[in-house]
């Protein structure tokens, strides 16, 4: 038995892909699939996007009230990396569930283990009640709140470019992106009613409403989720790989053929999405985390403007992210992507410089573009980029593990990599230079990616 592979049979498949949409059950399936990816991107970003804020505002003084006000920034934002260390670990786990048995099981079981986490966050006892076992829970949370994270975001992605038309694939799965922004916009928002309490209310039961109210949205995903089809390219996958492995049997596992290509030729497309991650990620959460702590814990600003920050950006975000993933249709990944990098550059050092006049609109603007530049707009592009780099055989896996070692190395010390960087320097230029180092990483990958709008996803070899 032989496995057709070529571009013929791609062609087809791609084809009848295609045909699916044309049908009412077809473009039933696919706005199921689109909101269930939807509402789990909202339930990822918002638990990190409620970390964030918390970490910025609240956690210091529940969890670490002996510390200075910046070993207690400090300590928050350690935690917080915690939930990166795990994101691997569900990347690989989850991914070659993924690859092997489907997206649909995944993306169910990430949903529930990301809202219970999340959930649960909002139970722990307060450091003056249990000691150090109030950060030590925080941190065991924050690990498996990462686990599910890990595969979250990277699933749904996957499903949602392998459901996309092929010319709007870039703003179909910008719908990713819409999700983060959705979750980060309704995490500033119950942080805005929240921060309304007294101070006594506040520190005691008030900052645990946000993350016992995640429970809704992860219910609603859950919900549909188990009712969702897998996308048309997984279920060509999966009759190839069961010829494949009838194939094997016949002619024993012995006379496979061997991958002879160098190390790099079969690990290109992996490392190009860890430089292209760094671009995006490294900036995203120093500009919608570290920044948000430093306006409110070391500047000094009133609590509810950077709040009110990531509010209008998390709004703004609805008309970025789709004109993001648009222009890249229009012009190219690569192109959009090397620009937004560019200007994130050009945007680090006036920031900072600008973050320090300590004027409410002043600071909100200038948390608004950075939030537009770095957590709407390149990952609005990079969300159809990513699924078009791997081939259909390892996509979810790599894809995965690809993107959760660049949030490690970027997104996921950032924040306490700054801060640290804040307490030894006691100012702020080494922070803006090492933004503008992380989106120069982005900008140089740029120019050894490869351009891959409208790309078939059929074909099983990564694009290089």
């Amino acid at each position: 038995m032989s496995i057709d592979n070529s571009p013929e049979s791609v062609g087809n498949a791609s084809q009848a892909a295609q045909e699916r949409l044309t049908t009412e059950e077809g473009k039933r399936e696919f706005w199921r699939a689109t909101v269930s990816c939807w509402l789990g991107t909202t339930m990822e970003y918002a638990d990190f996007a409620l970390y964030g804020l918390a970490a910025g505002i609240i956690f210091g003084d529940v969890f670490f009230p002996e510390a200075t006000p910046v070993m207690a920034l400090l300590s928050s934002f350690a935690a917080w990396s915690v939930g990166f260390i795990a994101r691997p670990i569900g990347a690989l786990l989850f991914g070659r569930i993924g690859d092997r048995y489907g997206r649909k099981v995944v993306m169910v079981i990430t949903v529930a283990l990301m809202g219970l986490s999340t959930t649960l966050i909002g139970l722990i006892p307060g450091y003056a009640t249990i000691g150090v076992w109030a950060p030590a829970c925080l941190v065991i949370l924050r690990f498996s709140q990462g686990l599910g994270a890990g595969a979250e975001l990277s699933g749904g992605t996957v499903m949602l470019g392998e459901y996309a038309p092929v010319k709007r694939r870039g703003l179909v799965s910008s719908v990713i992106a819409l999700g983060s922004n959705s979750g980060t916009l309704l995490a500033s928002l119950v942080w805005l009613l929240v921060l309304q309490l007294d101070k006594e209310s506040l520190m005691s039961w008030g900052w645990r409403i946000p993350f016992l109210c995640s429970c809704l949205i992860a219910f609603a995903a859950l919900i549909i989720r188990r009712h969702i089809r897998e996308t048309p390219v997984f279920e060509r996958q999966k009759a190839l790989v069961e010829a494949q492995r009838q194939e094997a049997m016949q002619r024993g596992l012995a006379q496979q053929q061997r991958d002879t290509r160098s190390f790099w030729r079969r690990t290109r497309a992996f490392w190009t999405m860890v430089g292209l991650r760094i671009g995006e990620n490294g900036p995203s959460y120093l500009a919608q985390g570290f920044i948000i702590g430093y306006v409110a814990k070391v500047l000094m600003v009133d609590k509810s403007v950077p709040t009110t920050a990531v509010f209008i950006a998390s709004l703004l975000g609805f008309a970025v992210i789709p004109l993001a993933g648009w222009l890249s249709d229009r012009f190219g990944r690569r192109i959009t992507y090397r620009w937004f990098c560019l200007l994130l550059i050009i945007y680090a050092f006036p920031a900072f410089m600008l973050l320090d006049s300590r004027e409410p609109w002043i600071v909100i603007s200038t948390i608004v573009v950075g939030m537009s530049l770095a957590s709407l707009g390149i990952f609005g592009v990079q969300a159809a980029w990513g699924v078009e780099l791997f081939g259909v055989t390892n996509r979810y896996t790599k894809m995965a593990f690809a993107k959760e070692l660049g949030s490690i190395l970027s997104g996921g010390t950032a924040p306490l990599v700054a801060a640290a960087l804040l307490s030894f320097a006691g100012h702020w230029w080494p922070i803006a230079l090492y933004f503008a180092l992380m989106a120069g990483i982005g900008l140089i990958t740029t120019f050894f990616a490869p351009e891959t709008r409208g790309r078939d996803l059929n074909l099983p070899e990564d694009a290089v």
